[in-house]
């Protein structure tokens, strides 16, 4: 084994690993139900996203796998702040639910 296919191996563990933990953290720090929710079906839907992204890039043909960067380019940024956003806004939301009920 040469020193691309170890650098290769050791970039795929340690981008899983933060994925996993970045997914971990962003649903445990959430307020409230609806928020964590929102949060889970987000991160399905980035890592449903990412990784039909990266098949496409491995396994298309070589002229046809440069044209996968442009969408997702274009549509990760508009879905992170599409996605803080709305997590923002639920947020409040349950925030203000809670101090019209009266709970902590």
């Amino acid at each position: 084994m040469n020193a691309g296919w170890i650098g290769g191996i050791v970039g795929v563990v340690l981008g899983m690993i933060g994925g996993i933990i970045g997914t971990y953290f962003s649903i445990k720090n959430t307020g409230g139900p609806r928020e964590r929710a929102f949060m889970i079906k987000a991160c399905v839907v980035c890592w449903i996203a990412v990784l039909i992204h990266l098949s496409v890039v491995l396994l298309a043909p070589t002229p046809y796998r440069h044209f996968a960067w442009l969408p997702y380019s274009i549509l990760l940024p508009l879905g992170i702040v599409y996605g803080n956003r709305k997590q923002r806004r639920i947020a409040e939301e349950e925030s203000q639910n809670q101090q019209v009920h009266g709970t902590q």
